[in-house]
């Protein structure tokens, strides 16, 4: 698989090439346009998802028109293969990338754009999209492994961790907790996948997560963030790792598999209903058994590669068991033990500045 293959192969991937493409067609082409690339996703997106509970709304001048308008991925198709794409830039992949992360839903069915990116005369489209980012230096560091310079992000005013247990304690809980929400998932909920339930669809660690600087110096923790709240308001700190400290490296689906081959933990029961929605595969389903991992390993890393080609897929881990990347944020790495703390005397505060089109991290100075 070639590294433009690879963008396309996940739902992220593929939003994160449709941010760009649409992105670049504003920058170009910046007035309204109604034959343009950007209005056809649009309104495709809005006939894939009409009916469905949760479905968005046109409302407003020529929102009838539009609700009348029939756009095909065909037609979207046409409108993209006519595009052409600026110089790229680090600011417009982060975009892109944000854009694409904060689209995520693991507890509801794929929306509009999700299905459109993944018709075949679209995904065809983007291809050339994925080719043009993929020869970009601004990519390269997509692929690398964890930096050694990391960043934590705390969004509470205060900058301070919510929890005092140590990385140890919380382990033992998650293990504990995991296990009855097993053993009372599969008594009290039903069989049937698409029974209308939801769950904690996560599968991340409980513990520190950390990511690395940005090319103008901000954490990418600020700027990825699945389904994300709105915050506008951050405190980072950097965090100090021992060397050599042992992190395994999730850089596509093979290496989540085989994580979850040498450390599973079963979680049908808890995670069946959210997941069906999410991939449509139906059958057991594990995560990685995360005390038993932090006895080899110290942290745990997912690439921004592996992320767009992974996350939100069905992952097969042997015959007839499945898992998911779910919740976690591209670059993102989880630390499992206590040698990893914070720099409390090394704090920075953020705010973002929405005024724009995208929004900006702006660091505050104290006086």
């Amino acid at each position: 698989m070639t590294a433009a293959e690879a963008l396309l192969a996940g739902p992220r991937g593929r939003r994160m090439l449709l941010a760009y493409a649409r992105d670049a067609e504003r920058i170009l082409q910046p007035e309204f346009r109604n034959d343009s690339f950007d209005y056809a996703v649009s309104l495709a997106s809005y006939h894939l998802e009409s009916g469905r509970e949760g479905a968005r709304v046109l409302f407003g001048p020529g929102a009838e028109e539009a609700r009348r308008t029939v756009i095909t991925a065909d037609h979207v198709a046409h409108r993209l293969s006519q595009g052409t794409f600026p110089e790229v830039t680090a600011v417009a992949l982060r975009s892109a990338l944000a854009d694409a992360v904060d689209a995520a839903r693991y507890w509801q069915d794929p929306d509009g754009e999700d299905i459109l990116v993944d018709a075949k005369p679209v995904r065809g489209e983007l291809l050339r999209v994925a080719e043009h980012i993929a020869r970009s230096t601004h990519a390269l560091w997509w692929t690398t492994p964890a930096a050694t310079d990391q960043w934590s992000v705390s969004w509470s005013e205060d900058g301070t961790d919510s929890v005092d247990s140590t990385t140890a304690e919380l382990l033992r809980d998650y293990r504990d907790r995991t296990a009855a929400q097993e053993v009372r998932a599969e008594r009290d909920r039903p069989a049937d996948p698409s029974a209308n339930w939801s769950g904690w669809w996560w599968s991340t660690p409980p513990t520190r997560c950390s990511s690395r600087l940005q090319f103008d110096g901000t954490p990418a923790g600020l700027w990825f963030v699945e389904d994300s709240m709105g915050w506008e308001r951050a405190i980072t700190r950097q965090v100090n790792i021992p060397d050599g400290a042992r992190v395994y490296e999730v850089d596509g689906a093979q290496a989540w598999a085989e994580l979850c081959r040498q450390f599973p933990v079963e979680v049908t029961a808890q995670k069946r209903h959210d997941w069906y929605r999410t991939t449509g595969r139906s059958g057991r389903w594990v995560i990685p058994d995360w005390p038993r991992f932090s006895e080899q390993y110290e942290g745990v890393h997912l690439t921004v590669a592996g992320y767009l080609a992974a996350a939100g897929t069905a992952i097969a881990v042997d015959a007839d068991t499945a898992s998911v990347i779910a919740g976690w944020a591209p670059d993102e790495t989880y630390w499992l033990t206590d040698t990893v703390n914070l720099d409390r005397d090394d704090s920075r505060t953020w705010v973002c500045d929405t005024s724009g089109s995208h929004p900006l991290w702006v660091e505050v100075h104290h006086s």
